[in-house]
């Protein structure tokens, strides 16, 4: 039996079979739990990514349009949950970021506010928006994750987007508080860098990539998506039942180090 056996949850970002969300529905269906998958914004491209899930190409998950940013589509999100058999959720799993290119890239000091207000929206406030969306199926309680990339400090050509993901940080922590007393969980996982589309859209990041094998204790593999998404699924299980508020980084451990190793 697996940790999610009987479990509903629901994963945003899959794009493609990179995508970091569909490991987590992956490794989701593969411990039991019954997923239903949002797309934006391309859902003929996740539909067809859902057939190369562990269900098969015969029995997909349910997709269901979502733009987080758009408050009309969330307030319909919970009717078009239960359209599609999903009376209720044990599980919310935040894969959704985005960022004007002039907000990335080295450009921190010229951009506009409104492509950083479009970077905090997408990015920080969309876990508030889909969390609440969510919470009308979620009477029993449940959990909410999020992914996330170390904001404790600043990042080459991250810019705006590390900005962002400090309010998501901070955000998810006040939904721990305010959601605690219903049952819900919410934590974040801090992964190292993956080789997905969204980050080859970042110009510059390459540096990260090749940077942090070398640097993390661990050693870390860029194109592996498995220890991420092994650790967004265990925070979804009730094996954390009393863990709220925290990020869990997974990174090889490179946030734990000052400096590189030169040995």
């Amino acid at each position: 039996m697996g940790i999610l056996e009987g479990k509903r949850i629901l994963v945003t970002g899959v794009l493609t079979d990179a995508s970091i969300g569909f490991h987590v529905a992956r490794v989701a269906q593969q411990e039991g739990a019954e997923v239903v998958l949002t797309a934006y914004p391309r859902p003929t491209l996740t539909a067809r990514t859902a057939k190369r899930l562990p269900s098969g190409p015969d029995d997909p998950p349910p997709v269901l349009p979502l733009d987080v940013t758009s408050t009309e589509q969330l307030d319909g999100l919970a009717d078009a949950l239960r359209e599609v058999g999903f009376d209720s959720l044990d599980g919310v799993m935040h894969a959704i970021a985005f960022a004007p290119q002039t907000a990335l890239g080295g450009t921190f000091l010229e951009t506009p506010w409104e492509d950083v207000a479009t970077a905090v929206h997408a990015s920080a406030y969309s876990l508030k928006s889909l969390t609440m969306a969510c919470l009308p199926l979620m009477k029993g309680g449940g959990s909410v994750v999020g992914l996330d990339f170390d904001a404790s400090v600043a990042w080459p050509v991250y810019d705006w987007m590390g900005v962002a993901k400090a309010g998501l940080e901070s955000c998810s922590r006040y939904l721990a508080k305010y959601l605690g007393p219903q049952g819900i969980r919410v934590n974040l996982v801090s992964a190292g860098p993956l080789a997905t589309m969204a980050a080859k859209s970042i110009p510059g990041f390459e540096g990260m990539t090749e940077m942090w094998p070398q640097a993390a204790p661990l050693g870390w593999d860029i194109k592996d998506s498995e220890p991420t998404a092994r650790a967004c699924v265990a925070l979804l299980s009730d094996w954390f039942p009393a863990t709220t508020g925290e990020i869990v980084h997974v990174d090889g451990g490179l946030h734990a180090i000052g400096a590189p190793s030169t040995t």
